[in-house]
């Protein structure tokens, strides 16, 4: 069968547009799956170089951290300047052994910060009861109103009960918290009613959002990447992609030469 040609002698390309829409697709979704190859790759890479450059490298740094602070202490000593005093203490608080948190604060502290018995006896302030909530009687009535009308005991199907369910664990959040402002909006929201059920798509339809979606999370890896990229272990990475063991090598070099100036500058301070 002959090929239909345009104008200029390009090939015409046929079929349904639905045909070259699947094509499109299909492309954007294997590329899809080479991006997030590659940045899951990268991001593995980066954690190993990270590991690695504590490993190897972490020694060192915490080797030129304690020379520092004996130098800036044999010049404290030497002067006793107050500023070279500063100096030192500040730099051995640098070095010293931070104990665990729990082991610190033996339960006083917690991720909303410090408990209200290790409050009272650091300030010297009575142990406050927890702050509860008493809802006006606005609240209270807005309340009773949503809890009569959207009870799940008055749901004839299983879906309209599970919708009931969940709205009524959303108000009774709201009430706890005495939010009336919340709470008005829910009842606008049960007043408008369930919504609309989604309306079938078209295979047209399906395969655009389809290509949406894709080009979402493109954008997400994306963003992804450039943290990593941009990260001070990923940049050290890029510096050398083909072998960032020598990298490690050439930085811990550098850190001995480092290390071997400071212990020189110890000796004659010791002199």
């Amino acid at each position: 069968m002959p090929t239909d040609h345009r104008a200029d002698g390009a090939p015409e390309q046929s079929g349904r547009p639905e045909e070259r829409l699947e094509r499109a697709v299909r492309a954007a979704e294997q590329a899809l799956i080479e991006f997030e190859i590659a940045v899951e790759t990268f991001r593995v890479e980066v954690e190993n170089f990270s590991r690695l450059h504590h490993q190897k490298l972490g020694p060192m740094y915490s080797r030129l951290d304690e020379l520092d602070a004996l130098i800036a202490e044999a010049r404290a000593a030497r002067s006793s300047d107050p500023e070279d005093l500063r100096q030192a203490r500040e730099a051995r608080e640098r070095v010293m052994p931070m104990p665990g948190v729990d082991e610190l604060f033996h339960g006083w502290m917690d991720s909303d910060g410090l408990s209200a018995e290790a409050d009272a006896m650091l300030t010297g302030r009575p142990v406050q009861p927890p702050k509860r909530v008493r809802p006006s009687e606005e609240v209270r009535k807005l309340y009773r109103e949503l809890a009569r009308a959207a009870h799940p005991d008055l749901a004839r199907e299983e879906a309209e009960r599970q919708r009931r369910e969940e709205f009524i664990t959303r108000v009774n959040a709201a009430y706890a918290r005495g939010d009336e402002g919340l709470l008005r909006e829910l009842a606008a929201e049960w007043a408008a009613g369930p919504a609309p059920a989604a309306p079938e798509l078209t295979a047209a339809e399906e395969l655009y959002a389809r290509l949406e979606w894709l080009a979402r999370r493109k954008e997400m890896l994306t963003g992804a990447a450039r943290e990593l990229e941009e990260s001070a272990i990923g940049a050290m990475l890029r510096m050398a992609p083909d072998d960032p063991d020598r990298l490690l090598e050439e930085i811990a070099e550098q850190l001995l030469a480092q290390v071997a100036e400071r212990e020189a500058e110890l000796a004659g301070l010791a002199e």
